[in-house]
């Protein structure tokens, strides 16, 4: 027997057969053409990208109605087979180095890989995965394979990694779960697996090394454990933990649209982080109370030149009318200025993240902002919407950034246009410097919104992208939780809400302590909301008032993580604790 640990990114428990798939990445060598047969490899390299096509457009056909977020994900990959950078720069490739079109790909992949590692956006930087599958996919479309082998039995597919068009064609009746090496809970694939309801594990470091085909596994995708070999004892336990997944999801399902409010009357505002419209029924279906951060960069990602101000409305416009009458909270554009050159002015950076991004560079291409500000204001014209700013890190940025709302604001008054004259402007306070000075802020704004994921990084100085230092990446830090108490004090005595929209308002354990530190509203992935207004609603907030009074008061993230877990498993819960730390 062998217990492996990796990332749970879909729920659920299977007990079955392992299925190995792909075991090894595509090896890809250079071979070297003549320059008469440029014009050959050229229709070699078309005939691909037509095959390829073809494949995705069969998936689509074959994925289960009332799945849009599925459809979605392959509709991208089908555009990025005609993204003309990526038509171009292998063109450009095979015509001037005269290589073979697999090797002139692969290149492509590790320019882009470098360049997408420099993000910090953990959403942007899993794209580049949708990039690597998609190009090993069109590597086997020039070889004459297919990157995919269904099962004739039922069984748990184990693999390097699945494309979203691979996990899209997995059938339950031969597919009880699947695990990969690689991928994270941002991935692609992880959403596909959450639509189709696959349990999933990812990120499971060197299980093809130590599994065998037809060897006897045992899947919890809400924990990410995964047994080789179990004995009857352990198979037991997992059938034990089905059993009672099962119960619990039908719990919490049911429960999904009533409020979180404590049980001495403190409503928390459960919302959810959005990036594609297909995601709105999903996010409605898990009880969310509006989108808290709707990151608006895949609109300007996934095209070659920059969207109209007509584009962005309806784009804005579908989602807003989509959640009405809940709040969407629209984030303008955080990207750095390093991969989109051609759309934005400034040079190539050795350090992005400490760059021109988010907020500076879209005080530094004013056309660019301006449009988008005009098609976020007449959005507000359909329903709530909400402003917020990413990446502030001094008044004077905030202030600029104002200067340039009202004047679009008048520009739409004056031409007739429609829109919410008492639209709410927040910032994200991601910077430490922001937080320090969080009570000049909070006198210009009708609320803050805490984006942990840059504010950890930035406050203990950790890359979370370098594996010598990402282990020190830790919200239950002392400082992180005093910042967040200064920056919710700071705003209350200010008389604005507080919210938090980095990933970890959406850890279910760090729940009683964010709210006995007094946030308004927490925004996650729309699957953990159901489980997290359930906790809520078990809670008191006076109880959680001391609780993160004695968090504060101790010295270490061990010590606070300690607390926690005994805090919770004390309670008398209407669900399983236990099950919660699996």
């Amino acid at each position: 027997m062998k217990r492996l640990k990796g990332i749970g990114v879909s729920p659920g428990v299977a007990i079955g057969p392992a299925y190995v798939l792909l075991a090894g990445r595509l090896k890809i060598a250079r071979r070297f053409i003549r320059p008469q047969d440029v014009d050959d490899e050229m229709a070699r390299f078309h005939r691909a990208l037509e095959l390829t096509a073809r494949e995705l457009k069969e998936v689509k056909l074959h994925i289960p109605e009332g799945m849009p977020q599925a459809l979605s994900i392959i509709d991208a990959h089908l555009l990025m087979l005609r993204d003309p950078v990526l038509l171009r720069e292998t063109e450009k490739l095979i015509r001037n180095r005269l290589v073979n079109t697999e090797w002139a790909l692969i290149q492509i992949f590790e320019h882009y890989k470098r360049l997408f590692a420099s993000f910090e956006d953990p959403y942007l930087r899993e794209r580049i995965h949708d990039l690597e599958q998609l190009i090993d996919r069109l590597i086997m479309a020039l070889q004459g394979e297919d990157s995919y082998v269904a099962p004739s039995e039922p069984a748990i597919i184990v693999a390097r990694d699945l494309s979203p068009a691979d996990t899209a064609r997995l059938q339950a009746s031969t597919t009880k779960a699947f695990v990969t090496e690689l991928g994270s809970r941002t991935s692609h694939t992880a959403i596909v697996a959450r639509s189709l309801g696959f349990p999933a594990v990812v990120a499971v470091e060197g299980i093809l090394s130590q599994v065998n085909p037809g060897d006897l596994l045992a899947v919890d995708g809400f924990s990410g454990e995964v047994v080789i070999n179990p004995p009857s004892e352990i198979i037991e336990e997992f059938l034990d933990r089905r059993r009672r997944y099962h119960v619990r999801k039908a719990l919490l399902y049911n429960k999904a649209k009533r409020p979180a409010v404590t049980k001495d009357g403190r409503r928390i505002a459960i919302r959810a982080n959005l990036e594609l419209v297909d995601e709105i029924p999903l996010v409605l279906e898990h009880g969310a109370e509006g989108v808290g951060l709707y990151r608006t960069e895949y609109l300007y990602v996934t095209r070659d030149t920059l969207p109209t101000e007509e584009e962005l409305l309806l784009a804005y416009r579908q989602v807003v009318e989509g959640l009405r009458p809940y709040p969407v909270t629209i984030r303008t554009l955080d990207l750095g200025g390093d991969k989109f050159a051609d759309h934005f002015e400034g040079p190539e950076e050795i350090n992005p993240a400490l760059g021109l991004r988010a907020i500076r560079l879209c005080l530094k291409n004013l056309d660019i902002f301006r449009v988008q500000l005009r098609a976020i204001l007449r959005a507000s014209a359909f329903g709530k919407v909400r402003i917020m700013f990413p990446l502030i890190s001094g008044l004077g940025e905030l202030l600029e950034a104002k200067q340039i709302l009202g004047q679009v604001q008048e520009e739409l008054t004056r031409e007739g246009l429609p829109f919410d004259e008492n639209i709410q402007l927040g910032v994200m306070i991601e910077v430490p410097s922001a937080a320090a000075i969080a009570d000049l802020l909070a006198k210009e704004v009708d609320f803050f919104s805490i984006g942990t994921n840059d504010l950890i990084q930035y406050a203990l100085a950790i890359d979370r992208g370098n594996k010598d230092v990402a282990h020190l990446y830790d919200p239950l830090h002392p400082g992180i939780l005093r910042i967040i108490k200064q920056v919710v004090s700071a705003g209350h005595e200010a008389g604005i809400e507080v919210f938090m929209c980095g990933e970890m308002a959406g850890e279910i354990y760090y729940v009683p302590l964010l709210i006995g530190l007094g946030l308004n509203e927490l925004s996650m992935n729309a699957q953990t909301i159901p489980e997290v207004k359930a906790l809520i609603r078990e809670l008191y907030y006076r109880e959680c008032q001391v609780l993160a009074q004695e968090a504060l008061g101790l010295a270490t993230p061990e010590e606070i993580e300690l607390l926690l877990r005994e805090w919770l498993e004390h309670l008398d819960l209407e669900l399983s604790v236990r099950q919660l730390w699996n």
